[in-house]
């Protein structure tokens, strides 16, 4: 398995790496995984690009002083500090089929990691969460959330994970959602550092990456110049 670490100058850049890290699965047939901090931002899924009020939502967003942009996976809109973790798992020529296999093996995986760094978690999130669904893991609030898309080629599995500033999650994301019209309860927003988890994202990565067998795959490591 390739490991990449960090992330890379600019929002465009980054976005090339993990396409770059998907590619390079796909044509080794070698699984790969990524972990990293992006860049403050707010990526916000497709049905949210569909909302009658989403140019309202993206301006929401950057009068607070994140990025709007779009992602391929995953459901509505989630928020990036600049402390919290992404995470994206390529595995290249999927069983279509197994798509409850994957989302089981990849909370298994968060749920040992979550367990690494003193937390116990429950599957699960609070009501009028950040990003409902049906994949997420929580402990005094939604931690963790995952989300699964499948290609021909591929299949990613990505997830994100909020080590600390829940507060500051919660208070772009309130109007953000107002706008979209999504239910939402700023107070279940919760975070590693909160639920008594060290709050240094690279500790979390880490973790993240030894649950996912990682401490003897090839890592690389990007330095944001």
């Amino acid at each position: 398995m390739r490991v990449l670490r960090g992330r890379a100058a600019t929002l465009e850049a980054d976005h090339e790496r993990t396409d770059e890290l998907i590619a390079r699965a796909v044509e080794t047939d070698e699984p790969a995984l990524r972990v990293w901090s992006p860049h403050r931002q707010v990526a916000f899924g497709r049905r949210d690009a569909t909302a009658d009020d989403y140019d309202r939502a993206r301006a929401a967003a950057r009068e607070r002083g994140y990025e709007p942009v779009e992602r391929d996976v995953g459901g509505r809109a989630v928020a990036y500090t600049g402390t919290t973790l992404a995470v994206v798992y390529a595995e290249p020529d999927p069983d279509r089929t197994a798509i409850a296999a994957r989302y089981d093996a990849a909370t298994d995986r968060y749920r040992r990691a979550f367990d690494d760094i003193g937390l116990d978690v429950w599957e699960g999130e609070p009501d009028r969460s950040f990003c409902p669904g049906s994949h997420s893991l929580s402990a005094d609030g939604k931690l963790a959330g995952l989300a699964q898309r499948v290609r021909r080629d591929v299949a990613l599995t990505s997830g994100i994970v909020v080590v600390r500033d829940a507060a500051a999650i919660a208070e772009v994301l309130a109007p953000v959602y107002d706008a979209l019209d999504v239910p939402f309860d700023p107070s279940t927003v919760g975070s590693v550092a909160a639920a008594g988890g060290p709050s240094d994202p690279e500790t979390v990565a880490d973790a993240i990456v030894d649950a996912y067998g990682g401490s003897d795959a090839t890592v690389e490591r990007l330095r944001e110049t």
